[in-house]
């Protein structure tokens, strides 16, 4: 039986992730600080008794180590992350301690006890910058023009020093805008859930800019589908998380109109500083190295998100 550390295993993603990994028969070890994450995403994870434990505990913390030693993970999940793109602008400091002296932490503890691959959650829709051609393939060279796409770039780099000094493997998955049950309606990278939280509520959800801008929009299932498989395949690469397709803000807006039954218009608002215009992810390499495709179609996604959010 293998053990699995998740870093922000109470989180939307990693929540669902440490369901799967069970699921499959894995030991797993969650550590969150809950700043994002709850505990309520955990009660399925919690009914597999002595194969679940949870730490209320931060990626920085020097207790991290103590806690690695103790449980032994052969592989470490590494989605804990400050993943607002406003907030890593306002404050870059602050970005940059949980994104980069975290992933340190984590990588160092793991160095140490010795782990045998961390899989690690970049941001595709930060990391390559506005691109010049999509949907955008691992090879581009765009720029991040955000903080949090910064660190996120960074920490890839943190990550093939590891494997080649010190001999942990990685897979770096940078992911699209992963969506769906569980995701925060309250926070800023879930527009999906915002916008439907809104909607069932009878309130218009606010379109930032002009509403063309477009994502790739990649259902939560189908996202720890990849990081199940990354961890025994696609080691020491980059792979991409997506469908290839954009989905504009407008676009959204319609479509969660037809599910929630919402009659209204969206209120408007100015574009946010750091908000890439167009976003789109080639997933071909996942399909080589990880034998992964998503399968989930938006508006099934769509139409579970919502159905989860009105039974919440």
């Amino acid at each position: 039986m293998t053990t699995i550390l998740v870093t922000g295993g109470a989180g939307f993603i990693g929540s669902h992730l440490c369901d799967r990994l069970l699921a499959e028969g894995h030991r797993v070890v969650a550590v969150d600080n809950l700043t994002t994450g709850r505990i309520g995403n955990l009660s399925e994870a919690r009914s597999y008794g002595g194969e679940f434990t949870f730490f209320n505990m931060d990626v920085r913390a020097e207790g991290l180590l103590s806690l690695f030693e103790r449980h032994r993970p052969e592989v470490v999940m590494h989605l804990a992350a400050q993943a607002s793109v406003s907030v890593s602008v306002e404050d870059p400091t602050l970005d940059a301690s949980v994104n980069v002296m975290g992933l340190l932490n984590v990588m160092d503890c793991s160095s140490r006890t010795g782990v045998r691959k961390v899989v690690y959650a970049a941001s595709g829709g930060t990391l390559y910058g506005e691109p010049r051609k999509l949907p955008v393939k691992e090879t581009a060279s765009g720029r991040p023009v955000s903080p949090y796409g910064i660190s996120k770039k960074a920490g890839i780099e943190y990550l093939s020093f590891y494997e080649r000094y010190r001999g942990v493997a990685f897979s770096a998955l940078a992911l699209a805008n992963v969506y769906g049950p569980r995701q925060d309606p309250h926070g800023e990278a879930g527009v999906v859930s915002i916008f439907a939280s809104k909607m069932l509520n009878g309130e218009a959800p606010t379109i930032f800019g002009d509403g063309n801008q477009t994502r790739d929009y990649v259902f939560v299932d189908d996202t720890v589908h990849a990081f199940a498989l990354a961890a025994d395949r696609g080691d020491g690469r980059l792979i991409n998380v997506g469908t290839a397709l954009e989905t504009s803000v407008n676009g959204i807006f319609r479509l969660l109109a037809d599910v929630t039954g919402f009659s209204g218009e969206p209120a408007h608002g100015p574009a946010r500083p750091g908000d890439l215009r167009r976003s789109a992810l080639d997933p071909a390499l996942a399909g080589e190295v990880l034998g992964w495709r998503p399968w989930t179609h938006l508006e099934d996604g769509l139409a579970e998100t919502v159905s989860f959010m009105k039974g919440v």
